[in-house]
């Protein structure tokens, strides 16, 4: 895939010419020191400047990735404003924006479904250039889901000339990890370039008795056919291993109501337990370049993932006088397979009307997801010590056969298209709009799932104004829906819940063009959610209502503020309601900060120093064994980091977290949860060739 930079290590692979308005890639951070990534298409598959999506759009480029050691995407999603990281478990995950779960995410622009909104396992960055994300509903190139974000991971891609890294981290807790990253011409002409990344991670842990090991390796060839066509083929491996995995959390209070306070190494998951998992993802790309303007793709990914684990969870609270926990636990022995295909084929380029050159992209897109989920039990045997005296000895049972069998195959396929129309001096539009067919099979936990939906339309619509040449207002309509099984008086399924997303704000161009700026008011509404109204026959009847209402405000910062200093800063303010007026979600910060620097002298300039800065206000969620709530109280985590050049080939970097050692909940999204890390240091040596 043709990609351009200003920066000598770019993707710019000139192919003769066969630049071919590379999607959501035409804009490689790698090489670039910048906090900005200049361009984006996750939200319209459009070409387009922060300035000229009118929406709200964050960036973690490979600088910041770099300088915080953030290896894995939780933790790139965890410096990326308006995203809270809901780490309910120690390897599944919930991402939330704007009140709701995220439910889309994107690689290299194609939409990856996600069933049942969350994560399994860590998903390592080694692979990707940046993390990109669009907040708000964002139906058009994402399909059904929530009015939450989209989140789009892009690839790393094969260089036009040969480099070379080999960068190791120590650090506590035993960590130790290694990464390589290869890429180059494989011929004498430079026609077929190749890229070769491999990463592996070995360490303990702060909870007790926790290990991970974690392994990448990322293969990507591209080939130009003619001078005006182009293939591409990948494939990523990954494997993640976790020993004494949780499977729920800690209690956070006892049988008398008071909050448990355990150490933050406590952790509620014996020595026998595991979260293993294996993810293979393929994809090739042919583009062809029709004219100067115009180019068609199509793209063909392939997901293989499997989980395989042994769990405990803790079904009760300790005993508020003695600290032992009642042998009400599930032991679960759980397996899963995900397979996955997603197809997309997309023209795309420019058309001259009314005198003026608009951008477009007309385009249709499939996707099969299918879910094979098991789970085995075994009966409890006895009770456990206080867990803060436990040593994570339990008898490990001989599992069952399976208690439910669960089956469910997703499809959906769309047409969809949009435009940035050159209205008149200073007006743009951009408009879109998707329809789609929808068809979901099978059982889940022994209910039916069988579901179709034919001809959803989804539209979207935006108004820019260019106040200046380096200032725009904007506002956007953006849908996204999401389909339900719950039924009728008739016994029908209900219709699709609908998401809706309303903003307006300015952006603007800022620091001499060195970065962009933002601020955003929101609003967005979820209406026709299921709502039990009754039982006809032992069936639950429900009814669609008004669900959950949020509205705030948004302002970030990111770029070049000076010579040498970069920074992304975002804050974000939240108002939560449900259908009666009253605050929901309440496990969600309702004020964050998020924000990271770096700063590089002129005077030294082979010295790098940085912050990283998390703060959000108090948060709180009701118990489910009494009427009182637990609360998490507002909490700020600060992460330091400096690097320094050897020489041209060699670097050295220090990363200190939590440097105030922040005791703090990692969520509050469940009636349990964890502690989390501690202050740790890592060390890192690179060399780049």
């Amino acid at each position: 895939m043709a990609q351009e930079t200003a920066n000598s290590q770019e993707n710019s692979n000139d192919l003769g010419t066969i630049t071919v308005e590379a999607e959501a890639l035409s804009i490689v951070t790698e090489g670039t020191e910048s906090y900005r990534a200049p361009l984006t298409s996750t939200a319209t598959r459009l070409d387009l400047t922060p300035r000229e999506t009118p929406q709200s759009v964050s960036a973690v480029t490979q600088a910041q990735i770099e300088d915080f050691n953030l290896d894995t995407i939780n933790d790139a999603l965890e410096s990326t404003p308006g995203v809270t990281v809901e780490r309910v478990e120690t390897d599944r995950t919930y991402y939330s924006s704007r009140g709701f779960e995220i439910s889309n995410l994107q690689v290299d622009g194609l939409r990856l479904p996600m069933p049942y909104n969350n994560v399994h396992g860590d998903i390592d960055t080694a692979v990707y250039d940046r993390i990109e994300v669009v907040r708000g509903a964002t139906g058009l190139m994402s399909g059904s889901g929530n009015p939450a974000a989209t989140v789009n991971f892009i690839r790393k891609r094969p260089t036009d000339s040969p480099q070379a890294s080999v960068s190791g981290t120590l650090g506590s807790w035993d960590r130790r990890r290694l990464e390589l990253d290869v890429s180059g011409p494989l011929d004498d002409e430079g026609r077929v370039r190749g890229r070769l990344v491999a990463a592996g991670l070995d360490t303990d842990s702060y909870l007790d008795r926790l290990h991970r090991e974690r392994g990448v390796l990322y293969g990507v060839l591209e080939a130009d056919l003619t001078d005006s066509t182009q293939l591409a083929l990948g494939h990523t491996w990954q494997n993640n291993n976790t020993d004494s995995n949780m499977w729920g959390a800690l209690p956070l209070y006892d049988s008398a109501g008071s909050p448990t306070n355990y150490d933050r190494s406590t952790s509620p998951a014996p020595d026998w337990s595991y979260w293993d998992g294996e993810t293979h993802r393929s994809f090739v790309e042919l583009t062809q370049r029709l004219s100067d303007n115009w180019s068609i793709k199509g793209t063909v990914t392939h997901l293989d993932m499997l989980s395989d684990t042994k769990l405990f969870y803790i079904g009760t609270v300790p005993d508020a006088s003695t600290g032992r926990i009642p042998n009400s636990f599930y032991l679960s022995k759980f397996d899963r397979h995900l397979e996955q295909w997603v197809a997309d084929i997309h023209a795309k380029g420019n058309i001259e009307a009314f005198g003026r050159t608009h951008q477009l992209v007309l385009g249709s897109d499939w996707s099969q997801s299918r879910v094979q989920q098991s789970s085995l039990y075994a009966a409890a045997t006895e009770d456990l010590p206080p867990l803060d005296e436990w040593d994570g000895s339990y008898p490990e049972p001989e599992f069952g056969d399976p208690d439910f069998v669960h089956d469910v195959t997703f499809k959906e396929r769309s047409l969809y298209s949009a435009g940035k129309l050159d209205l008149a001096n200073r007006w743009t539009a951009v408009v879109g709009a998707r329809l789609s067919w929808l068809d979901h099979v099978g059982e889940q936990y022994g209910s039916s799932q069988d579901t179709t939906l034919d001809n959803e339309l989804t539209p979207y619509a935006g108004l820019i104004y260019d106040v200046t040449d380096q200032a725009s207002l904007y506002a956007s309509y953006t849908e996204i829906f999401n389909p339900q099984t719950a039924t009728d008086r008739n016994g029908d399924f209900l219709d699709p819940i609908e998401g809706t997303s309303y903003e307006v704000g300015i952006k603007a161009d800022v620091f001499d063009g060195g970065a962009d700026a933002a601020l955003a008011l929101f609003r967005t509404e979820q209406n026709n959610v299921a709502q039990l109204v009754g039982n006809i026959g032992g069936r639950d009847v429900y009814e669609g209502a008004d669900g959950i209402t949020s509205e705030g405000v948004d302002v970030t910062l990111a770029g070049e503020l000076t010579p040498g200093w970069q920074a992304s800063v975002g804050y974000t303010y939240l108002e939560i309601e449900d259908a009666e007026g009253e605050a929901t979600n309440t496990y969600i910060p309702r004020n964050m900060v998020r924000a990271t620097t770096s700063y590089r002298p002129a005077s030294l300039d082979a010295l790098k120093v940085g912050a990283r800065v998390r703060w959000q206000d108090d948060i709180e969620r009701e118990r489910d064994f009494d009427d009182s709530k637990t609360r998490q109280e507002a909490y700020a985590l600060v992460d330091l980091m400096a690097s320094y050049d050897i020489n041209e080939n060699l670097t050295a970097s220090l990363n200190l977290n939590n440097v105030t050692d922040e005791k703090y909940l990692t969520s509050l999204k469940w009636d349990q949860g964890f502690y989390g890390a501690p202050r740790h240091v890592m060390a890192n040596l690179t060399w780049r060739y």
